[in-house]
């Protein structure tokens, strides 16, 4: 270390830095500013060649034609997507992948590469990115514009969550979806929110305005280093958990490095947040207030506590602003599910053949209950897939696949609603779920009983 430092005496200042920080494992920072103009001109004519590789990995991965399954809709209408998604390598069957050991798998690349971790858009980029309907209805009701010069959402829509998705209310089932079809944002939360009929408290409505306010976040600023072309106001905690829901707006970990390392992240709903006890993409928060706090300071900086008070973040005080937030997001519960008894089990009378059978499947020969335990199917803990043992590590657009650790358990209430699956979006249906799982965890399942363990997971 010290004849390496003693080299770099001779190149000055700059050569200091830059050995210290390769030392360190970071790199060093640019000594000569890059202009906003230069920046914007260098990354949108790289933008192209970022977007073919993507797209060249999905069209590799996944069939993404529109194929919805007939007669089956999320809560407001929208059609769910059915049938396998993932591509197979040559010469196999789905069968046949899940008779095999995970040693017989990775000795012969048979782990399809839908089952690969999914990387970010731009992966080396990484940072928030909003699917165009959010982009278009923000801009058309706040005035705000969510579009990054650099990248744009990889997903078609119709893989994507119904939007603007309904608000359904512990306190006011009654009402139904009280968000009437309308996105809901800075513009016009009062107006369904606070006048009239007064669904909500003052806290709560308080919780909701900040919920619906934007503050600075790394991507999205007043800063030369920004990604939108003009200085933005910054990005509000409902413009990826669209109405309590999602709309499957991505971003990467803030909290691992280094950066092949970062997971996509699925953005969760917020539906049923008040029975959940783990936060955070490492779980390591223990309350909805906790996550609430952190976002603020640590996720929309990207992890980076040094660029963040530059970029004006915006500390929220814990004994009101945070609270109140918290106290909103309680309030949104899980879609209706008619077929399910108050025990969250079907209820023979409502419910199809095909759902009945898939309900003993998921309880018996699937073991989805080990994990997924009725009445909201979460058994709120973290749990270790060890996927790695079925490929090597490899580089896949800057994301290193490599082993995932141990993941949340998402609750399954409404899971239909809330497609794509997985932690990082790699699952585009139930049916490509159903097809991971029985693969990972050697469930040997039939054709029969996958058919029937899906139709029963759209009753949830």
């Amino acid at each position: 270390m010290t004849s390496t430092v003693n080299r770099t005496c001779k190149r000055g200042l700059s050569g200091l830095i830059a050995a210290a920080l390769a030392l360190c494992g970071g790199a060093a920072p640019s000594l000569a500013q890059e202009s906003f103009d230069a920046l914007v001109q260098r990354m949108q004519q790289e933008k192209p060649t970022f977007a073919a590789r993507h797209k060249s990995l999905l069209a590799e991965r996944y069939d993404l034609t529109d194929r919805p399954a007939p007669g089956v809709t999320m809560s407001r209408g929208k059609p769910v997507q059915a049938g396998v998604r993932v591509k197979l390598p040559a010469g196999t069957t789905w069968d046949a992948l899940a008779g095999m050991t995970p040693e017989e798998i990775k000795s012969k690349s048979l782990w399809p590469a839908g089952f690969y971790p999914l990387p970010h858009p731009h992966h080396e980029a990484g940072g928030m990115v909003f699917p165009q309907p959010q982009i278009d209805a923000i801009k058309k009701q706040d005035g705000r514009d969510l579009t990054r010069f650099d990248l744009d959402f990889d997903l078609p829509q119709h893989m994507l969550p119904e939007f603007p998705a309904p608000i359904y209310l512990t306190t006011r089932p009654d009402l139904g979806d009280v968000s009437k079809g309308q996105l809901v944002t800075l513009t016009n939360f009062r107006d369904i929110f606070g006048d009239g009929e007064q669904i909500l408290n003052s806290k709560q409505l308080e919780g909701l305005r900040l919920l619906v306010t934007p503050f600075p976040q790394q991507q999205f600023n007043a800063t030369h280093d920004r990604r939108s072309l003009a200085p933005s106001q910054g990005v509000a905690c409902f413009d990826c958990h669209a109405n309590g829901h999602t709309n499957a707006a991505t971003h990467t970990v803030g909290d691992i490095r280094p950066n092949e390392h970062r997971h996509r992240i699925d953005t969760p709903t917020l539906r049923g947040v008040n029975v959940q006890r783990l936060f955070g993409s490492q779980r390591a928060l223990k309350t909805v207030e906790d996550f609430t706090e952190f976002e603020q300071r640590g996720a929309y900086f990207d992890g980076d506590i040094i660029t963040a008070a530059k970029k004006g973040v915006n500390p929220l005080e814990r004994g009101s602003q945070v609270h109140f937030m918290a106290e909103f997001q309680e309030l949104l519960d899980f879609p209706p599910a008619p077929k399910l008894d108050v025990f969250g089990r079907l209820d023979p009378a409502k419910a199809s053949e095909s759902e009945l059978r898939g309900e003993t499947v998921f309880f018996e020969k699937g073991k989805c209950a080990v994990c997924h335990v009725p009445p909201y199917y979460t058994d709120n803990l973290m749990h270790n897939l060890r996927t790695e043992r079925f490929f090597t590590e490899k580089m896949i657009n800057g994301r290193l696949a490599s082993a995932d650790g141990p993941i949340k358990t998402f609750p399954l209430r409404g899971i239909k609603d809330s497609p794509p699956y997985l932690h990082d979006d790699r699952l585009m249906t139930l049916e490509d779920t159903v097809e991971f799982f029985n693969v990972v965890t050697a469930l040997k399942l039939t054709a029969a009983e996958k058919t029937d363990l899906v139709a029963f997971l759209r009753t949830l």
